[in-house]
């Protein structure tokens, strides 16, 4: 892929062969002209519902995988006019690869919080665990997939090994995301099962009460469940796509693509904005946050009140001896 022989040096539609391009298919103006314009218009709508509802973690990750999706059918529609051309085909490669970990990391966070919501009694780990285990596995996920981007995009048309290994290093990422989403689910079917089976052990303060039976609640877990699971789809086909090399038969199929990577993405987004958590929650996002300074201080706490009460208790043993 070095810049001495790259086909993008001289060849077009009218001078080249589609089979010497870097997809052998000529991307298509509308299909990727409509997943730009979606991703532009819900980026914007995260941006205002974010800001409006002080959801600042879950737009974090939202915006940066909108905007790496944007860049991403940005250069699919260069590559419309000249699939030949190395940097758009880059944009189209890596954004699209990387953009899903940024989206599942707004997913994850939510987790931690509905747990809050039930009640952390019934749950097989404490909120702060599911958000940080699964952002580490999501960053673990991310740097595998850009770091192979970055070897396969760097690797010359004579270093064939060299183009294998970011293969490989990318399908490590896409696996890690598949293992960590499908372990995710299995937690969050675990959890519901918790709820279902331990109705008289919720959170029974009542307005949290009065957000577990509202309408926009039930919707957001099932926009929650319906973009996860689309996200998994995707991440399992892109696994499969790239299994097979660039110039499979699977990694150049438009159709396939636009369905399992463009429709699902545009699925999971729409479900994440239209059921945006600042609508959904009632105004008690942030009153289901954690943080590390909260979480010491309330370890204190716990051992300052532990160590007085040991301390009153010798009080009261020496008293009466």
């Amino acid at each position: 892929m070095s810049n001495s022989t790259d086909p993008s040096d001289y060849c077009t539609l009218a001078l080249c062969p589609i089979t010497e391009a870097h997809v052998e298919y000529v991307p298509s103006l509308a299909g990727n002209a409509f997943y730009l314009a979606v991703f532009a218009v819900l980026l914007v709508a995260q941006v205002v519902l974010g800001i409006r509802y002080r959801t600042w973690g879950y737009l974090g990750g939202l915006f940066g995988g909108l905007v790496l999706e944007i860049i991403g059918y940005a250069g699919r529609l260069q590559m419309h006019y000249n699939p030949f051309l190395f940097n758009p085909y880059l944009e189209y490669l890596i954004c699209l690869t990387i953009a899903p970990a940024f989206i599942s990391a707004s997913i994850y966070i939510c987790l931690g919080r509905i747990v809050v919501i039930y009640g952390e009694n019934i749950s097989r780990l404490r909120p702060r665990t599911y958000t940080i285990v699964f952002i580490i596995c999501d960053l673990v996920s991310l740097l595998l997939q850009a770091s192979g981007g970055a070897v396969t995009s760097i690797a010359d048309a004579d270093q064939a090994d060299l183009s294998q290994a970011g293969i490989n290093t990318m399908i490590a990422g896409l696996s890690t995301q598949v293992v960590s989403l499908a372990i995710f689910m299995a937690l969050c079917l675990d959890f519901a099962w918790a709820v279902r089976k331990h109705q008289h052990k919720l959170n029974p303060e009542i307005y949290m009460i009065d957000l577990r039976n509202s309408i926009k609640w039930k919707a957001f877990l099932a926009g929650l469940a319906l973009a996860t699971l689309t996200i998994f789809v995707r991440s399992v086909f892109r696994v499969a796509e790239l299994q097979g090399g660039f110039h499979s038969s699977l990694a150049n199929n438009e159709v396939v693509f636009m369905i399992l990577e463009g429709a699902m993405l545009t699925i999971a987004l729409l479900c994440l904005t239209t059921f945006h958590p600042g609508i959904c929650f009632n105004g008690q996002w942030n009153n289901t946050k954690w943080s590390f300074r909260k979480s010491h201080d309330c370890e204190m706490s716990l051992i300052s009140e532990i160590s007085g009460g040991q301390t009153k208790a010798r009080q009261i043993d020496s008293a009466l001896n």
